[in-house]
């Protein structure tokens, strides 16, 4: 043989033996725990199966997802996303309207109403766009698969059909061009209003491989919508996650009294965070909210603040701490604390050491099961309703427009009379959805003894 012909041959060896490349696709970065938490959950179920897989992130914030993760990320689409994105500075006290607008900020509002620049920047966004689609295109042409990570993605009301629905017909789109798979696993829906939002996700839906959603009501929401193609429901990824003693959770139980509440708000409403603003409507919440706590700390609970959203919910936590000490003619500070949260690892920790949790989240739900710590949950969205009332706690579920103080009291109550019965149910329920998902990637990646995924061409044997 030739030397050409032998460096041909080892060029082509070497091709040959490289690992299946997965990219995971969610909209992540944003500091939401239960986000990474899904992403988290689906790379172990994956890494389990195929140990030498290599994966990108395809995130909102590639800084942040490549450090939670430790994978190379890529923007899901233009512009990257930070803590201090769509927030103007502020200054504000419970209670008062008070955001603060600079001249910059005042100046881009006004150049946003002309007529005349609006004539301008258009064809410049598309130009842009037009180039951040041929860069994706080669990323997703580098792939072998992409999988979009479960999570509430499936929805409209975070900016319009240009937002989450757009990019996944996007995204979806390119696999499909690039010829690679695209597996959509444990999807939330809803809401989706706008008819071009549901025609985007209706293509991308069908161009996908494989379907998945993670409760009946996404998926018959998506029917709805004119999605007629086989799907199954599973659960939703983060019970699959992997949590350091799990099940080994027993605090004692003391009968309601001396507990240790674990406190998780959320900034629902709140002008400076949330996409639907209504400071009445936020303050509302927060000090019905406080009034609660402070009758917790008066029948000697001790309280601890964190949340499962790093960046959006973390003023919320500032505002009940500040609303509960003014209720309070004492020192809080053996009853109170306000605790730093950054990580999944450290939400965990923090839910290990509490007798019950009260949320406003789907994933903070979820995480509370896995932990089996009781839990008191204001919905701020249909899900996490649903959700309790799957587990047969709907007694113990509010609705965060209506509820008030006395309302959460007298449940509270009934949750620590009911305590045992609850956390004797919840386990067998988090088991079945383990290995219903355990089920799902044994048929999507199922173990070969080949360590590598043997390509020829763009042709993955293993992964194919």
């Amino acid at each position: 043989m030739n030397p050409m012909a032998s460096f041909l041959n080892r060029i082509h060896d070497r091709i040959a033996q490289e690992p299946t490349k997965i990219g995971l696709l969610q909209h992540f970065g944003t500091g939401n725990l239960g986000d990474d938490a899904a992403v988290d959950a689906i790379m172990q179920h994956i890494k389990d199966r195929w140990p030498c897989a290599v994966f990108v992130g395809l995130s909102l914030y590639p800084a942040d997802s490549e450090r939670r993760h430790g994978i190379p990320c890529y923007p899901i689409r233009r512009g990257d996303f930070s803590p201090k994105h769509g927030q103007a500075a502020v200054k504000t006290s419970l209670g008062k309207k008070s955001i603060g607008r600079g001249f910059k900020d005042k100046l881009k509002a006004a150049l946003d109403r002309c007529h005349l620049l609006s004539l301008v920047r258009p064809p410049k966004r598309l130009f842009e766009e037009l180039l951040f689609l041929v860069k994706s295109f080669r990323l997703a042409k580098s792939l072998d698969i992409l999988v979009v990570c479960g999570g509430g993605q499936l929805l409209d009301d975070w900016g319009g059909p240009w937002a989450f629905p757009y990019t996944l017909f996007k995204w979806a789109l390119l696999a499909k061009l690039a010829g690679t798979k695209c597996y959509f696993v444990n999807l939330g829906a809803g809401p989706l209003n706008h008819p071009l939002s549901k025609w985007f996700v209706r293509r991308t839906l069908y161009s996908a491989d494989y379907v998945t959603f993670r409760d009946d009501k996404s998926s018959a929401l998506i029917h709805e919508i004119g999605f007629n193609g086989k799907a199954e429901v599973i659960a939703d990824s983060v019970y699959g996650l992997k949590v350091p003693n799990v099940g080994t959770h027993d605090r004692r139980v003391r009968n309601g009294n001396d507990l240790v509440i674990a406190i998780s708000p959320m900034a629902y409403r709140d002008p400076r965070r949330y996409w639907d603003q209504d400071q009445a409507g936020y303050d509302r919440y927060i000090n019905e909210l406080a009034d609660f706590c402070a009758r917790l700390i008066g029948d000697r609970h001790r309280l601890r603040l964190f949340g499962s959203d790093v960046w959006f919910d973390s003023q919320a936590n500032i505002d009940l701490e500040a609303a509960i000490k003014e209720r309070l003619a004492i020192d809080t500070s053996h009853w109170l604390t306000r605790e730093s949260v950054k990580s999944i690892d450290e939400l965990l920790s923090q839910l290990s050491e509490v007798d019950c949790l009260v949320t406003c989240k789907f994933h903070g739900v979820i995480f509370g099961q896995l932990l089996n710590v009781p839990i008191l949950a204001i919905a701020h969205h249909s899900k996490v309703a649903k959700l309790m009332d799957d587990f047969r706690l709907a007694e113990y579920c509010v609705d965060i427009q209506t509820f008030n103080a006395d309302v959460l009291t007298k449940m509270f109550e009934r949750l620590v009379a009911n305590i045992r019965n609850i956390k004797a149910s919840v386990p067998e329920k988090v088991e079945l959805y383990r290995r219903n998902l355990q089920t799902q990637f044994d048929n999507l990646f199922p173990s070969t003894d080949e360590p590598y995924c043997v390509r020829e061409g763009r042709m993955t044997g293993s992964a194919r």
